[in-house]
């Protein structure tokens, strides 16, 4: 883990950096990590201890997510075969057919959010060219 100006964490605070990610309470990272907790406290009031943990959650969170993403045609074909099952319970049916609608619209509303926003873009960056031509 990497600060500013090429500097680098201490092996213990990247050690509780980690052991933040995996422990459900500061006092069990602090014994993880091998320090006392009001030593884990104090790095946490620090600006470049903070920084580094914000990162290595970015991380683990992106990590997380892509496993996640990796499930999606899976859990889209689950919802397909349950919804066209007509042996299933009539209350999975309609949840698994009130996703798919849930999901569909939602993903409608973020590709029309999202040519909104290229046009918004699109009409500043010619603002822009005009007002400094």
């Amino acid at each position: 883990m990497k600060m500013g100006h090429g500097q680098k964490l201490g092996r213990r605070k990247e050690a509780a950096i980690i052991a933040l990610l995996i422990q459900p309470s500061l006092e069990k990272a602090a014994a993880q990590a091998g320090i006392a907790k009001s030593t884990l406290w104090n790095w946490l009031q620090l600006e470049s201890f903070q920084a580094e943990y914000r990162e290595a959650k970015k991380t683990a969170i992106g990590l997380a997510v892509s496993t996640l993403q990796r499930g999606c045609q899976l859990a889209a074909v689950t919802l397909l075969t349950i919804v066209r099952d007509v042996t299933a319970p009539a209350g999975a049916r309609v949840r698994a057919a009130q996703v798919i609608l849930e999901m569909s619209f939602n993903a409608l509303e973020i590709d029309e959010i999202i040519g909104r926003l290229e046009q918004l873009e699109k009409s500043s960056r010619n603002f822009e060219a005009d007002f400094t031509t």
